[in-house]
């Protein structure tokens, strides 16, 4: 049809997406030669963020978004979606064989299930949050051209991937379903910890690249400091080692407050939630649920707002 921008097809990092994403295209339909210079340019005009309603109204770009993130990222490959599972796998049998084997870190664990166990829940859950803090806080500013057509509000574009991390963790899922069944892991009530769990990281994690996707745009720094932020949280998260190791080190029990000040990190409850799934005996106290609860709503909805307040800014510097 005349008028209309065609629609491309190949999936790269400025493919165009459905026909409602085209805005080149104009309702007035062909014009003659004496309308034409009567006629200003059109002025494009793309919705702000509104509040997370929007992400309901729109849930079908995001959807396309999710799909379209996780199909670039694995096209030409021969394994697919297996890629996914390599670092986490890799990463896994490392720690096993140092702190494992190695220094026999899984015979202090309490309950019954072993450390093979333990690091696999752990790894999962972290490369979920770790992944999509580092893309999203990348979400804006590599999809610039993207972003300046689509009619859509931008905070799809951080919570796109955070849902296609999560896409990720669940293709591993059934791993972790069979490392414990061979590894002593508990299938009871306890798997219900897996609900908050997953909800909880996710408005955390969301929260989190709301700023950090604002930010990065604006402030070259926030990706080079990232990196270390967040080895220092994986180190500082209980991922590899179980939380009861902190609270029964000597450090802690002469200064208490130490230990409340590590189970203060929302990510050890987190962790320790996704854990509990398989393991009842390293479930999270009431104050580590209760941190990791509240800052995970509180960061969401403050997370929105930083990026309500900055998008002006960003979309100017984009």
């Amino acid at each position: 049809m005349a008028g209309q921008s065609p629609i491309r097809r190949n999936l790269d990092d400025t493919a165009e997406l459905p026909a409602f994403l085209d805005s080149a295209r104009s309702e007035e339909g062909p014009l003659d030669e004496s309308r034409r210079a009567e006629v200003k340019p059109l002025k494009r005009k793309f919705p702000l963020t509104t509040g997370f309603t929007a992400l309901l109204r729109h849930r079908y770009a995001l959807s396309v978004l999710v799909r379209r993130d996780l199909a670039v990222k694995y096209q030409a490959t021969v394994m697919g979606y297996v890629w996914s599972l390599i670092e986490p796998l890799g990463l896994t049998l490392i720690y096993w064989f140092v702190f494992d084997l190695v220094f026999g870190g899984g015979n202090d664990l309490p309950g019954t299930s072993g450390y093979l166990l333990f690091i696999v829940s752990g790894i999962f859950a972290y490369q979920w949050f770790s992944s999509a803090v580092n893309e999203g806080a990348k979400s804006l500013g590599g999809q610039a051209s993207l972003i300046t057509v689509m009619k859509v509000p931008r905070e799809v574009f951080p919570v796109s991937k955070v849902l296609a991390r999560f896409a990720e963790y669940a293709v591993g899922f059934p791993i972790l379903i069979i490392v414990a069944t061979l590894d002593g892991g508990v299938f009871r009530l306890n798997l219900l910890w897996l609900l908050p769990a997953i909800l909880v990281q996710a408005m955390l994690t969301t929260g989190i690249v709301f700023v950090l996707a604002a930010a990065n745009v604006l402030f070259k720094d926030v990706q080079r400091f990232l990196p270390l932020v967040m080895r220092v949280l994986f180190y500082g998260s209980a991922v590899i080692y179980p939380v009861s190791k902190v609270a029964e080190a000597d450090t802690m029990k002469d200064n208490p407050w130490l230990f409340d000040i590590f189970s203060t990190n929302p990510l050890v409850g987190v962790f320790s939630m996704h854990r509990a799934a398989f393991n009842p005996e390293l479930a999270p106290n009431l104050y580590q649920v209760g941190v990791a609860v509240g800052f995970s709503i509180f960061l969401l909805f403050f997370g929105r707002w930083i990026f309500y307040r900055l998008e002006p800014r960003v979309l100017k510097a984009l």
